[in-house]
């Protein structure tokens, strides 16, 4: 039987400032704003339906929604969201999801776009380690954005060892 899932549409992320995560994303890794779906003032977000929806903190007001596009992979929906509880971004040692990655071409471009729109490399570029990803320029680093979510950065020109005994393949933008 078939899946359904053809791969992820988007991944949603909520901001403190969804003007300086937009920026962020643009300058660091390429994006654009696709669409606009609510914005600070037009009254476009009916806050209990969401608030239900999205199974919130009572008392949380969404301010705007917008869609990203990436150059080439899935969506960016950012929400801005204030609540009277409001916990910062999660680490990786937290429950839940932890980071996303993004494949680069260039490691030394992508790095200085992602510190350049006020991104915190946390090392260098890394071989990758595990046995079955390793492979001649196959790397990866990770880095925090101005609000504190992860992201990795990752790159596999090489075949990688784990595709000599399957015929399943990681997706590759």
């Amino acid at each position: 039987m078939t899946s359904p899932v053809r791969g992820i549409d988007h991944i949603g992320i909520t901001v403190p400032d969804i003007e300086q995560a937009t920026h962020f994303f643009e300058n660091a890794l390429g994006a654009k704003v696709l669409y606009r779906s609510a914005e600070k003032g037009d009254g476009n977000i009916d806050n209990k339906s969401q608030g239900e929806t999205l199974r919130l903190y009572p008392g949380t007001e969404i301010t705007a929604i917008r869609m990203l596009i990436l150059p080439r992979g899935p969506g960016i929906e950012l929400f801005e969201m204030h609540a009277p509880e409001q916990q910062q971004a999660a680490r990786a040692s937290d429950f839940g999801l932890q980071h996303f990655a993004v494949y680069v071409d260039d490691f030394a471009e992508a790095i200085a776009r992602f510190t350049a729109a006020g991104g915190e490399m946390f090392t260098e570029p890394k071989p990758l380690s595990f046995p079955a990803e390793r492979g001649e320029g196959n790397a990866f680093c990770y880095g925090k954005t101005p609000w504190g979510s992860v992201v990795e950065l990752i790159s596999w020109p090489s075949p990688m060892p784990y595709e000599k005994y399957s015929s399943a393949r990681r997706w590759k933008p």
